[in-house]
């Protein structure tokens, strides 16, 4: 082998000795060493063609060939030995070979003998197990077949009982157990075209329940929301029962009764509690129930089917039509009419998606429900705004006002926000309030002008407790004896009832409107009616229909008895807004209706004057220059007194002491004026002490007559009269006193004729005569001593025409 590898190697060399010139050794070189080496060959074959020299590639490959054959014989001739020795052995293993095929044959023939009934044995077991494994085969597929049958009878039978989610069930277990395993082919080509169709037959029956459905519970959200705020509407019944029982108990605790016991029945408080539970959470079992059965068998079904969010969505938007829907106002109904069921709908639009939103398993979220709540309040708020702003009549816009806030206190327990309702109210409180005033100014015209100005006759209790004791304008606690005469007219009862129910109606429409303390709103329109509209009123009724002194007395009557009134109206306003009596006392301002009272007493008194005027016409007959001074007082004034006599005792029985002391004084005063005027005008042209004497005794009967008042007055009040005649009275003291120039003395004149005007004094006093010495003097006998006082008297004309 070492010899053999030493003669390859100088192969190479060799061959290229004898080889051309340098060039062509070089290549056949390279191409050796490329050949050698398992290199590519095309760039050689390339540059042959290239230049054209493919002869020469073709002959340096030949030799390249012939050194390897030489190559080859070399390593021939070295292996030769080796190679006869292996032919050797080859030649005595086929002998061998031949001797085992010998053995072979005779040992298969031997076997094949033997073997022939067991392979006949084993062809029939194999036979046998085969067909057993067939026969099992085949009752497994028979019995996969039968549970497959049972499953689609069962399916068929929860189809035609309409159990849908069962029948769904039932596909999907045939789908997912059998589908892949039938070994009957028609059968799962039978199975893959129903399995779709009965799921499309459940979508389709499933969505016409949803849709009846939709339709049912539009009917069943009206009746649901009339139902509920019907509920909202008897508690808050209860409420004001319950309210009324105490301001009862509160007003018999007021007046001293503290031998009543007062308690609540406890009847009242079980239907309240059962009230409440019944508008609770579980009313939808009970009177609010509704039946959500379709809806969630029909969200069942679709989660089934796997289509949960389409119909999610497909709910959602029916939902928010029907939404919308509920939002149109028929213009072909009055809203006055409508409104109940439009706002029934609504309230029970959202008393159904609250309880879909609990109970439902996420069919409709929270923010879905407060959109639509968002979008309903929105609309809501706009159409009371369009219907307030058209309505004329308080009563209407209380109605609705009222069904609002009812609306409110339902869905404000579902959880709601209903600010934005309340918030409209809020905003039209004074438009109602105008339209309040209105319908009471028309209510009180009609009153005053159906009214005679009559005392009113009351023959029952009944009458005495509708007219009077309800407005609590009694002055005694003692029932009256029947036929009862009452102080005055039907226009007191009247107003009082307009003006009561103007404060209900207030309270009413402030109520549950989301402001707790509302008294100062109400007081302030109880103002404006009481100060601008019965005022008014009573003013106009004053100044064009009192026309006799009965009338007017009887005005003035209704003043005093509507003066306690007001206190009544106050405090009846206060009770209804939850104020404290103590409170309302508190805020109590002066007398609303001033101006129409101080109407009636002017009105009175000018009544009176010119009565008396006509009686005073007399005083021309007293005789100015008289020879003896009147001993009983002239005659005007005892037709004045005989007149005031049997006024007083008419005027007792229906004026209040203060109104016929104030007008009494007035009438007085009005006597006193004519009294001096007589003296200071021009139909007196002189007088004497004995003239003024007479006067004097006027006076004093006029005094005596405010004196006897004292059965009527205090005695201060007695005294307060009498100073309405002071103007009379110091005139005649003054043209009576010794020292009549004391008027000069500013100390005396403020504190005895503090009433007298200088240039009355002036005028009267240069018409005082007197022919005799004893008294003031003479004016005719020139030279003879002069009366003291008839020089005090010229002095002090003197110096107050100085004074002038």
């Amino acid at each position: 082998m070492n010899s053999a590898a030493k003669i390859r190697r100088k192969v190479a060399p060799a061959s290229l000795a004898d080889g051309g010139d340098s060039a062509d050794k070089q290549e056949q070189l390279l191409l050796s060493s490329a050949i050698c080496n398992n290199e590519d060959l095309g760039p050689f074959i390339r540059k042959a063609f290239a230049t054209g020299k493919p002869d020469s590639l073709l002959h340096h490959l030949r030799h390249f060939a012939r050194s390897k054959e030489s190559e080859i014989e070399e390593v021939c001739k070295a292996h030769y030995q080796d190679f006869i020795l292996a032919v050797d052995d080859l030649r005595s293993l086929l002998s061998d070979v031949d001797s085992l095929k010998s053995s072979l044959h005779r040992s298969n023939s031997t076997v094949q003998s033997v073997a022939v009934t067991l392979l006949n044995s084993l062809d029939s077991f194999l036979e046998a197990r085969n067909t057993f494994v067939n026969i099992n085969l085949a009752l497994h597929s028979v019995h996969s077949c039968i549970k497959l049958l049972e499953l689609c009878s069962r399916a068929n039978l929860h189809l035609s009982s309409n159990n849908f989610y069962m029948a769904l069930k039932c596909m999907d277990a045939i789908e997912g157990e059998y589908v892949d395993k039938i070994p009957s082919v028609t059968l799962k080509k039978m199975l893959e075209r129903k399995i779709p169709e009965i799921r499309s037959y459940i979508e389709r029956k499933v969505s016409k329940e949803f849709g009846d459905w939709l339709v049912e519970i539009r009917v069943v959200s009206r009746n649901l929301g009339q139902v509920a705020i019907g509920q909202a509407s008897a508690a808050r019944q209860r409420e004001e029962e319950l309210r009324i029982k105490q301001r009862q108990a509160e007003e018999q605790s007021r007046l001293s009764l503290r031998d009543c016991v007062y308690a609540l029945q406890e009847e009242d408080d079980e239907d309240v509690l059962c009230g409440a539970i019944e508008a609770g959470g579980n009313s939808e079992n009970g009177v609010l129930g509704f039946d959500l059965t379709p809806l969630y068998k029909a969200y069942h079904i679709h989660q089934t089917l796997g289509l949960e969010d389409r119909f999610k969505q497909y709910y959602f938007e029916n939902r928010k039509l029907q939404l919308t829907s509920d939002f149109q106002v028929s213009s072909m109904t009055p809203f006055l009419e409508s409104h109940q069921t439009f706002f029934a709908q609504i309230a029970g639009f959202f008393i159904v998606e609250d309880r879909i939103m609990r109970t439902s398993g996420g069919l409709i979220s929270k923010l879905e429900v407060e959109n639509l709540w968002e979008t309903a309040v929105s609309k809501m708020c706009s159409v009371l705004e369009d219907q307030f702003s058209r309505m004329q009549t308080a009563s209407h816009l209380l109605l609705i006002k009222d069904y609002v806030s009812l609306l409110g206190v339902t869905l404000r327990r579902y959880g709601y926000l209903v600010d934005a309702l309340l918030d409209v109210l809020s905003k039209h409180r004074d438009k109602y309030h105008e339209l309040l005033l209105s319908d009471c100014r028309k209510q009180i015209a009609e009153a005053l002008a159906a009214d005679k100005f009559e005392q009113m006759l009351m023959k029952k209790e009944y009458e005495y407790s509708m007219n009077v004791l309800s407005f609590q304008l009694q002055t005694s606690d003692i029932v009256p004896a029947f036929p009862y005469v009452a102080p005055f007219s039907s226009t007191v009862p009247d107003c009082c009832r307009i003006v009561r129910s103007f404060i209900e109606d207030s309270v009413s429409f402030m109520s549950y409107g989301g402001q707790l303390d509302f008294y100062d709103v109400v007081k302030k329109y109880l103002d404006r009616l009481l100060s601008e509209v019965l005022d008014g009123a009573l003013l106009k009724i004053i100044s064009s229909s009192i026309h006799g002194v009965s009338q007017a007395m009887q005005v003035a009557a209704n003043m005093a008895v509507l003066e306690r009134a007001c206190d009544f109206f106050f405090r009846h306003a206060g009770q209804l807004s939850g104020l404290p009596p103590r409170m309302v006392e508190r805020s109590r301002r002066q007398f609303p209706l001033t101006k129409a009272r101080d109407a009636a007493e002017d009105m009175l008194s000018g009544l009176l004057k010119t009565k008396v005027d006509g009686f005073m016409i007399l005083i021309e007959n007293v005789n100015w220059m008289a020879d003896e001074p009147p001993q009983s007082g002239n005659e005007y004034v005892n037709e004045v007194i005989i007149y005031l006599e049997t006024l007083v005792s008419t005027a007792q029985q229906i004026l209040p002491a203060q109104v016929l002391k104030r007008v009494l004084q007035d009438v007085l005063s009005h006597i006193s004026e004519k009294i001096v005027g007589a003296l200071y005008g021009d139909t007196v042209k002189r007088f004497n002490v004995n003239a003024i004497t007479g006067l004097d005794v006027d006076v004093r009967l006029l005094e005596s007559f405010a004196d006897n008042q004292g059965s009527l007055f205090s005695d201060e009040e007695a005294s307060q009269m009498k100073t309405a005649l002071a103007e009379a009275r110091q005139m005649v003291n003054l043209l009576l006193s010794n020292h009549p120039e004391n008027f000069l003395n500013p100390v005396i004149r403020e504190r005895s004729y503090n009433t007298l005007d200088y240039r009355k004094v002036v005028t009267i006093s240069e018409k005082l005569r007197d022919t005799s010495d004893r008294l003031f003097s003479t004016f005719g006998t020139r030279g003879s001593r002069q009366n003291p006082k008839k020089k005090s008297l010229d002095t002090l004309i003197k110096r107050l025409r100085e004074a002038n």
